[in-house]
């Protein structure tokens, strides 16, 4: 098991969704937390709320995952600020919308830089003092679209597909040498945050009522709570479970997948569709 209770954690993206949901439960749970996000309004709101329950030690951080520098900086003063920093959660990540002629190369990069190499740079940074940790455990977000991928998500499949890969690799390389670091790639369905509303719309993308029809599609089948994705992910942490799928979409489409590897969207569109119907009608 890695231990929480004592321990202090590095979290990206920590202002709102899951990263937040993570930060008031792990707080609770006895571990010191090390808070990072664009958002930083929505950091001293959550250290506030924090701080009314519980007494752990939090620092915040200002930090764009998409430039390496900041990470790296990030990681020297959370260490610094939390010597028995044990758990990383690399959590921040964008939405883009549009098909793949509707989204322009600078602005795939862009989401490829946050989503993909953020996790990267992310772990590169602590993972030399994660190692020299009694016990130490990395944490880094994936999506239901790192194991399938839908239209309309070429740039965030892609990168999550490359957190999937990487993070996998890596854990077995960990494995190899004995490493006293577990590492857990999470894998969300469709949980009720703000990352639809938020994302951004590909450069060519003009049709405003196919993305206000998206953004309503993803509410009305996102069922999973962000308070109940921080549960399934400490759980895995606290189990040091390689894989962690959320909800009962993200189970089901993953079986899905397997059993029709080259077929799945056609499915998975009528699926789709009907829970969203049922979703207007409730």
């Amino acid at each position: 098991m890695t231990a929480i209770d004592g321990s202090a954690a590095a979290i990206t993206g920590a202002a709102s969704g899951i990263g937040r949901a993570l930060a008031l439960e792990l707080a609770a749970r006895g571990c010191d937390l090390a808070l990072a996000d664009r958002d930083e309004a929505g950091l001293r709101t959550l250290a506030a709320e924090i701080a009314k329950v519980h007494q752990r030690k939090v620092t915040l951080h200002t930090v764009d995952v998409g430039v390496p520098p900041e990470i790296q900086g990030f990681a020297q003063a959370a260490i610094a600020a939390h010597p028995r920093l044990g758990i990383v959660i690399n959590n921040a990540g964008v939405a883009l919308m549009g098909t793949f002629d509707e989204v322009d190369q600078a602005q795939m990069e862009w989401l490829v830089n946050i989503n993909f190499w953020g996790v990267v740079h992310g772990t590169r940074a602590f993972l030399p003092h994660l190692s020299k940790q009694p016990e130490a455990h990395i944490v880094n977000l994936s999506s239901i679209f790192g194991i399938i991928a839908p239209p309309g998500q070429t740039a965030y499949a892609a990168a999550k597909f490359a957190v999937r890969g990487f993070s996998e690799s890596l854990r077995h390389e960990l494995a190899m040498t004995n490493s006293p670091v577990r590492l857990s790639v999470v894998h969300p369905g469709g949980v009720a945050t703000s990352i639809a509303r938020n994302s951004r719309p590909g450069t060519g993308m003009t049709d405003n009522a196919r993305r206000a029809q998206s953004i309503e599609r993803f509410d009305a089948v996102a069922k999973t709570t962000p308070a109940a994705a921080a549960l399934r992910i400490i759980a895995g942490i606290e189990k040091n479970q390689p894989r962690i799928l959320i909800g009962n979409d993200a189970r089901y489409m993953d079986l899905l997948q397997r059993f029709r590897p080259g077929t799945y969207w056609a499915v998975l569109a009528r699926k789709i569709e009907k829970m969203a119907k049922a979703g207007k009608q409730g």
